[in-house]
């Protein structure tokens, strides 16, 4: 199954569902279920920001499974929806957010399962 690793707290915004779309710099054409992993990094200033979100934030973990439903170039008037939606979540970022990956939460694992990130879209065997 194909997964993707995010750093904390967004990787638990994801899974916790506050955050429906995680953007990232490059397209895909994949569609359907996507484990979350949760890297083993914080980005430090959103979890103090977004802290009182979030009961557990678990690192070196796949944590949930997903759909991902669309890839969205963005645009300013995606950013200005996202922000009227939550600007706790989606304020603005100095990174490049050129796509937004829609994904709907199908389930948050009661046990994360250990796993070593990887760049970009990975797959994950049992």
């Amino acid at each position: 199954m194909k997964v993707l690793t995010i750093k904390q707290p967004w990787a638990s915004l994801i899974i916790e569902g506050y955050k429906r779309f995680e953007f990232r710099s490059w397209r895909t054409n994949y569609r359907g279920e996507l484990l979350i992993h949760a890297g083993k990094s914080i980005d430090k200033e959103a979890y103090e920001r977004l802290k009182g979100y979030l009961k557990d934030m678990p690192l070196g973990k796949i944590i949930g499974k997903v759909e991902l439903t669309d890839c969205i170039k963005t645009t300013p008037e995606f950013f200005e929806h996202r922000l009227k939606e939550n600007k706790d979540v989606y304020t603005k970022s100095s990174f490049k957010e050129e796509y937004a990956w829609q994904v709907k939460v199908e389930e948050k694992f009661e046990k994360p399962i250990d796993a070593k990130g990887k760049l970009g879209l990975w797959n994950y065997e049992k």
